[in-house]
């Protein structure tokens, strides 16, 4: 059984260019609000999940139009993957309908990273 802190690292949005570090489980200990990995291990599957992932990690609430023509796919598709992370918890709505990644998962918000407790996401901006 694999023990630690899986940390994917995505530059240009390329399941080729993904890079995966293990780091040993005593340097991150387990936060009562942190996802498993079983929790994202499915959702960070799909590249598109991870562009959406990209664009909230700035920490701004978006409505699914905007993070559908930021990321150049339908609003339908978009909100497709949108549930799928929200299942996850990863993501959340507010009374608006506006998208979000939880507070205590941006530790600090606009410098694209992600603390899921399972995993820390490193989201670079898609290279045009």
């Amino acid at each position: 059984m694999l023990t630690g802190t899986l940390i994917p690292l995505l530059i240009p949005f390329s399941p080729l260019n993904m890079l995966f570090s293990i780091m040993n489980a005593a340097n991150n200990p387990s936060d009562a609000s942190a996802l498993t990995l079983d929790q994202v291990a499915f959702p960070l599957g799909e590249p598109r999940r991870w562009r959406i992932l990209a664009e909230l990690s700035e920490g701004e609430p978006l409505m699914v139009i905007e993070i559908a023509e930021r990321i150049g796919q339908s609003p339908a598709l978009t909100s497709k993957h949108l549930a799928v992370l929200r299942r996850a918890g990863m993501v959340v709505t507010n009374r608006a309908g506006l998208y979000s990644i939880p507070k205590q998962f941006l530790p600090t918000p606009g410098q694209r990273l992600v603390d899921y407790g399972c995993c820390l996401l490193r989201l670079r901006e898609q290279s045009q």
